[in-house]
């Protein structure tokens, strides 16, 4: 459960790395030139384009869009509740609805225009930096992969939770460049926020549990 998870030390170094990523790769595209490295990730992915691989991208695509990601984290907080788990369902819906709002105020401060869509993609409205896909699906799948995991499980079938989620965002993340709305900086931040920002619910969430216990002991 997400309660049970805080490491201070393992989880401040992670942020710590997350913030220098993210750093970089802001520094990296803040002029109008686009990186090597953007031209290149791009060039290196459409190598590998064939119409089936292209209908699973567009596929992975919808399923990191809100029409998948907002009823189904729905639906998701609702069954938690029904669990008696209001408070893993809150946090649940911190993080990925604080997630997607975070996602459109940096968009509006790096004001990063996208690159051209492949395949006929419509091009989406709002601006490139970080991508939004990677940033929520990033909460989504991994918050939602340490709610479902019990200690007391086997370690096999842990891991294959956590393969799974990781497994979908990166995939989610993909898609966004093999479909060209999105250049590989704007993925990678993307994920580096996600980081960020779930570090900060749970260091939020462990304070808070502290002063709690505290408040019992009196």
């Amino acid at each position: 459960m997400i309660r049970s998870k805080f490491h201070p030390t393992r989880d401040a170094a992670i942020a710590v790395g997350a913030v220098l990523l993210f750093a970089w790769l802001a520094q990296m595209t803040s002029s109008s030139a686009i990186p090597g490295f953007d031209t290149a990730g791009r060039a290196a992915v459409h190598a590998y384009a064939h119409p089936n691989l292209t209908l699973a991208m567009k596929a992975a695509s919808v399923v990191g869009s809100g029409w998948v990601l907002w009823p189904a984290g729905a639906m998701i907080v609702a069954a938690l509740a029904l669990a008696g788990r209001v408070r893993d369902g809150a946090l649940f819906a911190l993080a990925v609805v604080g997630a997607n709002l975070v996602d459109e105020a940096v968009k509006m401060f790096f004001h990063r225009t996208r690159p051209e869509p492949w395949f006929g993609y419509p091009l989406p409205r709002t601006y490139s930096f970080p991508s939004g896909h990677a940033f929520v699906s990033f909460c989504f799948f991994l918050c939602l992969a340490e709610i479902l995991i019990r200690d007391e499980w086997p370690k096999a079938h842990k891991l294959a939770i956590w393969f799974a989620a990781v497994l979908c965002t990166f995939t989610i993340g993909l898609s966004r460049v093999y479909l060209g709305v999105h250049y590989p900086t704007d993925v990678l931040a993307g994920y580096a926020a996600a980081i960020m920002w779930t570090t900060l619910i749970r260091a939020a969430h462990h304070v808070w549990q502290g002063q709690e216990g505290r408040a019992v002991v009196r």
